[in-house]
């Protein structure tokens, strides 16, 4: 059995919604798929009927936008199974809300700098989105004759993070985020499997430590921006602290940019199994 444990729609930043992706799953023999959108449990309940409509097993779930301020990176949590996801979807609203005004910062910068795409057109884009992402904001200079890819020069130019003493691109700016640890908890509170995705993508391997003290349950072993060393390494340190061990393909569909196909990257049938049953056998609200 093939499972894809991390999956965007266009609940959050992917390009396909729940329909098309449970369809194309169903065609690539996938059984399984984690619903985990960024900062949102919206859409949930949909999922989860689409997947028994299609006989696609599907996890419930998010992933949350945080940030590890001891070491100044971004720090991802993924919430599985939660209990009360709206406790988790309350305490993300302010990003959202952060996103959003970011988002129109953005846009008007754009116009500023002449390029003049409109706030209306970006959210006909965004349509079934809970918030409107950079994702949304190439397509609209994608659409309207800017770039002819989702990343490329223009890409770089506007969206590029700073790097060995060069600026950032025009529009490169950052919202604050939740504290990695405030995450992990709110995860916990909700009853829900807390997981830290891809830590090597973000190098956060110093990190792993300290959520493992205040009650972290798993690592996104297998994932794209993780080689088969990266793999094994992860894999190993699961398995000496007793974690977890989840993966998918952060699937986004083409709002990736680059190729990275839904089930490009999948985790163990026994893996899942064991996710079904640590959240049927243990008590997982509790920090």
């Amino acid at each position: 059995m093939s499972i894809d444990l991390h999956v965007h729609t266009r609940v959050s930043d992917g390009s396909m919604d729940m329909v098309q992706i449970a369809l194309l799953a169903k065609r690539l023999g996938l059984k399984g798929l984690g619903i985990a959108n960024h900062d949102t449990v919206a859409g949930l309940d949909e999922a989860l009927e689409v997947g028994r409509k299609h006989g696609i097993n599907i996890i419930p779930g998010i992933e949350i936008s945080a940030y590890d301020y001891q070491r100044g990176r971004k720090a991802h949590i993924l919430g599985f199974l939660m209990d009360n996801p709206a406790l988790v979807g309350k305490a993300c609203q302010t990003t959202l809300e952060k996103r959003q005004d970011n988002s129109r910062w953005i846009v008007e910068k754009l116009q500023a700098e002449g390029y003049p795409i409109s706030w209306e057109l970006v959210e006909i884009l965004a349509a079934g989105s809970t918030n409107v992402y950079r994702q949304h904001i190439v397509h609209a200079l994608l659409e309207t004759g800017y770039t002819p890819a989702f990343r490329g020069e223009l890409y770089e130019k506007l969206f590029g993070k700073p790097k060995n003493g060069i600026p950032g691109g025009i529009v490169s700016r950052e919202i604050e985020y939740m504290d990695v640890f405030e995450a992990l908890n709110i995860v916990k509170k909700a009853g829900g499997i807390a997981v830290l995705a891809h830590p090597v993508g973000y190098n956060n391997q110093e990190l792993i430590p300290e959520l493992i003290n205040k009650g972290l349950d798993g690592l996104e072993v297998w994932h794209p921006s993780h080689n088969e060393k990266a793999v094994e390494e992860l894999s190993a340190l699961a398995e000496h602290y007793g974690l977890l061990q989840t993966g998918g393909s952060d699937f986004h569909g083409m709002y990736e940019g680059k190729e990275n196909p839904l089930g490009s990257r999948v985790m163990p049938e026994e893996w899942l199994e064991r996710l079904l049953a640590y959240k049927r056998t243990r008590k997982v609200g509790q920090t």
